[in-house]
């Protein structure tokens, strides 16, 4: 494991001699326009580990990509050693079908500190809520982004964080009705205090969200990577490419449905993701929005 190795993955040829905000921000979005945030291993018969060498190799050198509890991991580990102070938090994601936030707390978040000020960096939502830039954590300040306006919110201790988004064009009309759109402008995205979490305060929910029927995860395939000027999805066959603001605030929001074998030749033109087992896809409506 080496972080050589790891900016190669990802294509940053930046300095890493400052651990300043600019520094920070241009790792950050390397990372999330190389890494997909993803959950394939569940649906080509793979275990999902939370071991750090398992989770570098997985990424790095397999050039896949992970969800959260990967994908922050590696980067808390990436930052670390490149001398940032940073630390480790649990967030309870909300679910806009039971409008609520989970009761099990499942995403993990890297806080980071950048002069004296915290940041929020998270590279493993994925979609549109997925930030661009570390969120400087404050209460109530609109930090607007490319994919929208992000906002914490702190209450008794607990802070939120929410995303409003643009008016969305959808050229697919069959698809403006589609369970996998957003209906609200205003979203609420999670919740989370700032008490320092550790992996192992993950073990049970990365064990649980891989294998529970309940679990969103084993109810559908997801691949989804950022780019240059929006995002890209494969949630089940439904391969779906998303442009912000593609005319003043508009984003356009663009749908196709893949044949079965459309769906790996997708993957690697797409994702650069090159499966070592069969997927089955899947999409069982509802509980996942972009």
């Amino acid at each position: 494991m080496n972080l050589e190795e790891y900016f190669a993955r990802t294509g940053y040829k930046g300095s890493t001699e400052k651990q300043d905000l600019e520094t920070l921000t241009d790792i950050f979005q390397h990372h999330i326009r190389a890494v997909p945030f993803e959950n394939l291993s569940i649906h080509c018969g793979e275990k999902i580990t939370l071991e750090l060498e398992h989770v570098y190799n997985k990424i790095v050198r397999r050039k896949r990509g992970g969800w959260c509890m990967e994908n922050n991991q590696l980067l808390g580990w990436v930052l670390k050693g490149l001398g940032y102070e940073t630390s480790f938090l649990g967030a309870y994601v909300f679910n806009p079908h039971q409008n609520a936030y989970a009761t099990l707390m499942t995403h993990l978040v890297v806080k980071v500190i950048v002069d004296g000020k915290a940041y929020i960096v998270d590279g493993g939502f994925g979609v549109s809520y997925q930030m661009w830039q570390p969120m400087e954590l404050v209460s109530g300040k609109d930090q607007p982004q490319a994919p929208g306006v992000f906002r914490f919110t702190e209450k008794n201790g607990v802070w939120y964080l929410e995303k409003m988004r643009r008016k969305q064009y959808i050229p697919n009309q069959s698809f403006s009705n589609s369970d996998l759109l957003e209906k609200k402008e205003c979203r609420k995205v999670y919740m989370f205090s700032l008490e320092p979490r550790t992996v192992e305060d993950f073990r049970f929910q990365c064990t649980y969200l891989q294998t529970s029927p309940d679990s969103l995860f084993t109810k559908k395939s997801i691949c989804t990577l950022q780019t240059t000027d929006g995002f890209r999805a494969l949630i089940g066959w439904t391969l779906t490419e998303t442009t912000y603001n593609y005319k003043e605030n508009m984003d356009l929001v663009e749908f196709v449905t893949l044949e079965d074998e459309e769906v790996e030749k997708t993957l690697k033109e797409k994702f650069n993701i090159t499966l070592e087992r069969k997927l089955v896809p899947i999409n069982v409506k509802g509980s996942y929005t972009i």
